[in-house]
């Protein structure tokens, strides 16, 4: 039977569909289906025409818009940055640091203003470029681990520029001198904040057997130049300048381990040199006994 001999059966069952209603399809439920499932899709039949059956034609499922949730976005906070309290922030050098060697003059000047200002001790900003700028030069060197050879060439120049914190050492707390071998550097502490860095020189920690200067034709005098590690205190202290020690003179000295002492000195060079006690220029010795600076029973840190 083709589909053109089928068209009157059909014909008529659609004219009956149309005396009780318009004739809709439903798809089939699954038999597992239950009572209160939602409706099935419907199928609407196309006419018939020219003896052809129009496929049923499925209308699209609506389309599903997701909701998006609005999220309220938190804008971080701004970081700022706080120094712990022994830490000074000066900020960079707004100007220009010439690389001057060792010479006198103007940009020398600056050069110890700037030195002063980032807390390396050195006597005055007068242009001359003498032992207690050389000092200074060297102490900031070894601070900023350029090689310290108290001359200030273009590598020591920018980086005078560039430091914004003044020098400080490892204390935090209490009213000190500091002594930090690693660096050879002497700090002066109060209330925890450095105020002063200064140039120093400790035990060479080479063992040494050489005469008694207090005593000729007496037994030498033996041991090894170290200086020990430790919270000492001032105990003794000769103020006027030179005097004989035992194993050569020394300058207004401050003991505060036996016969350790921190002490002035013709020579401070950038590495350990002495046999055992704490070298510092004679100038500076001077500003620390003006300024009482290290009194007795001070303490004394000394660390590696």
């Amino acid at each position: 039977m083709t589909w053109s001999s089928r068209a009157p059966r059909i014909e008529a069952f659609i004219a009956l569909g149309a005396v009780v209603g318009a004739l809709t399809l439903s798809a089939c439920s699954s038999p597992r289906s239950e009572a209160g499932a939602p409706p099935s899709e419907t199928v609407h039949l196309a006419p018939f025409n020219s003896g052809t059956l129009t496929p049923p034609v499925t209308d699209p499922p609506a389309e599903t818009v997701p909701v998006t949730e609005t999220v309220p976005v938190t804008e971080p906070a701004p970081t700022t940055t706080t120094l712990p309290a022994n830490q000074i922030f000066v900020g960079a050098f707004p100007g220009t640091i010439v690389p001057v060697g060792n010479a006198d003059g103007p940009d020398t000047a600056v050069i110890q203003l700037r030195l002063i200002q980032l807390g390396f001790w050195n006597a005055q900003a007068n242009g001359k470029y003498g032992v207690t700028t050389k000092q200074a030069v060297m102490a900031f060197q070894k601070y900023s681990g350029i090689e310290a050879t108290g001359l200030v060439d273009e590598v020591t120049a920018a980086a005078i520029v560039a430091l914004e914190i003044k020098g400080y050492g490892a204390a935090d707390t209490g009213t000190l001198i500091e002594v930090d071998k690693a660096r050879q550097l002497l700090f002066v502490v109060v209330d925890g904040v450095t105020q002063w860095v200064i140039n120093a020189s400790t035990g060479n920690g080479l063992p040494f057997d050489e005469p008694d200067k207090n005593s000729p034709g007496a037994r030498n005098v033996t041991g090894v130049a170290l200086t020990p590690d430790g919270l000492w205190k001032v105990d003794r202290e000769r103020e006027d300048g030179w005097w004989k020690g035992d194993l050569g003179d020394i300058y207004r000295p401050k003991y505060f381990n036996k016969g350790i002492a921190v002490h002035g000195a013709n020579s401070v060079p950038n590495y350990p040199a002495s046999h055992g006690c704490v070298r510092v220029s004679v100038p500076a010795m001077d500003f620390i006994w003006a300024n009482n600076i290290m009194p007795k029973g001070m303490h004394v840190w000394v660390h590696s």
